[in-house]
């Protein structure tokens, strides 16, 4: 974050200081977890469903917090926070809006050559964020958001991370409504826009794909003046945006279109389900051989995504196809480990899902666990309105034909999920709740065995998924998954922290 007196804060987020006599203090960083304040930080005292965050206020003061950032400072004095540093505003997740756009704009005049590459779609946008965050590495200094920080709080917070030695903001933005992601440009305008797919998520909420079209358009329709799109031609709800873009415009392809400028060549899997190929893009760029860090062959559209948006910031294909080549930072995206001492094979995709989503990872399920018992542990794909039974009961055909053993289900909404798998002879386990699922699948596995956890972050199948690190001698720690405790009471979800796509 730039660094801002109080009085500046309080003027950004158009708010008030209570009383006079601090309005010099320096703040320099922004927080919305009290375990997380660190001298100079201002808390953002969130106020979500079940608990207000201004009854951390005196907790995150004596932590050494400069200031906190409320609606309620009755609440906050109460807690024990001292009067005179407290910031008051109508609404703290707008306020955190206002508070970015001014820490950006501020950022943007001490460097100008700060760039802000924007990611969206219905699949796919954290690995591509993840993989464009590692490339870009090359410009200098990268800011990116931890998981999928892709909302109303999570963006502003990740652009309030942005400092004058910043060369790259990659955002992240979602959506569950029209107008969100305009919303989130406001922000932090792009000047590179990349949108993947138009998939089946969310439609119980949009009320049809179209309107999801309409959303993922608004990151292509407000980009800067002479912005670059970053366009999957390969959906052509995605591949008509170019009309709306104001200036350069890259298309990619994992099917060989012939109209995209960058495109995979002899893409091969290897044992281990991670993609080999040839990278072609436009004139002037070349091809490199590129070994992608990730597992499972849709993630070539990815690879190439992040490829198009790090050249539209004068990267080298040499240097795209070194940051290809890492795996993946955030958790339980395609995370494929041998678990509890290396008796199971386990494919982590378990933060979220939609159709698209899961039909790809029960094919890597069918794939990678080719000779091995395999067993699919999967929740329910949340707000798909009247096409919620239909999607689910359609799972179950490539489910039988990636050779699946054993089917988990997850929560009532799977229900016609197991029905239908079963016309299909594939063994079925209903369990209520992630816990139950727990407590089923420790009584099914065999060693060997290849599980798929995957479903939407709201039924809880990640919980399984960490229940395998905590158990892993590998050593690796996943708790730190977004919703996986990492949120103290005075960080609770708030209304305006739906799941997106």
């Amino acid at each position: 974050m730039i660094e801002m007196t109080l009085a500046q804060v309080a003027q950004a987020a158009e708010g008030y200081l209570t009383t006079r006599g601090h309005e010099n203090v320096r703040a320099r960083a922004v927080v919305r977890d009290n375990r997380e304040v660190t001298p100079g930080a201002i808390f953002a005292a969130i106020k979500g469903a079940r608990v207000d965050g201004a009854k951390f206020a005196g907790p995150a003061l004596q932590a050494g917090a400069a200031a906190v950032l409320t609606t309620d400072p009755e609440c906050a004095t109460a807690s024990g926070a001292d009067p005179r540093r407290l910031i008051v505003v109508e609404d703290v997740p707008a306020a955190l809006g206002k508070l970015a756009r001014e820490n950006l704009r501020l950022a943007r005049a001490a460097n100008p050559q700060l760039r802000v590459v924007a990611v969206t779609g219905s699949v796919g946008k954290t690995t591509t964020k993840d993989l464009l965050a590692r490339i870009l590495v090359s410009r200098g200094e990268v800011v990116a958001p931890p998981g999928s920080l892709n909302n109303e709080i999570g963006l502003p917070l990740t652009v309030l991370r942005v400092d004058e030695n910043t060369a790259t903001l990659v955002a992240e933005m979602g959506a569950d409504r029209i107008g969100n992601i305009s919303y989130l440009c406001s922000i932090a305008p792009p000047d590179v826009a990349v949108v993947l797919a138009v998939a089946r998520a969310h439609l119980g909420v949009f009320g049809g794909i179209e309107n999801v079209a309409r959303a993922k358009s608004e990151l292509v329709s407000n980009l800067r003046p002479g912005g670059t799109a970053v366009l999957n031609c390969d959906d052509p709800r995605v591949a008509t945006m170019a009309s709306l873009a104001p200036g350069k415009v890259w298309r990619f392809s994992a099917a060989g279109n012939s109209e995209a400028d960058f495109v995979a060549e002899n893409v091969r899997l290897d044992e281990n389900d991670r993609a080999h190929f040839r990278l072609r893009g436009p004139a002037g760029y070349g091809s490199q051989d590129v070994k992608l860090g990730l597992v499972g062959a849709h993630q070539v559209s990815n690879a190439l995504a992040a490829a198009a948006g790090a050249y539209a910031l004068g990267l080298a294909g040499e240097e795209i196809a070194a940051g290809l080549a890492a795996p993946a930072a955030s958790p339980h995206r395609m995370d494929v480990q041998w678990r509890s001492g290396g008796k199971y094979l386990v494919i982590d995709d378990s933060y979220n899902a939609n159709p698209d989503s899961m039909r790809a990872g029960i094919a890597a399920l069918g794939r990678i666990g080719t000779g091995r018992r395999k067993i699919a542990v999967l929740g329910a794909m949340l707000e798909l309105g009247e096409a919620s039974a239909a999607e689910h009961r359609a799972l179950a055909a490539p489910l039988a034909a990636a050779g699946v053993d054993y089917l988990l289900t997850v929560g009532a909404e799977t229900t016609p999920l197991a029905e239908s798998a079963r016309t299909h002879g594939i063994t079925v386990v209903e369990a209520a709740n992630a816990s139950g699922a727990q407590a089923e699948l420790a009584g099914m596995l065999r060693a060997g065995d290849a599980v798929l956890l995957k479903g939407s972050h709201s039924s809880g199948v990640w919980q399984i998924a960490n229940s395998f690190a905590e158990d892993s001698a590998s050593g690796s720690n996943e708790n730190n998954a977004a919703g996986a405790g990492q949120a103290s009471d005075s960080a609770v979800t708030s209304s305006k922290e739906r799941e997106r796509c």
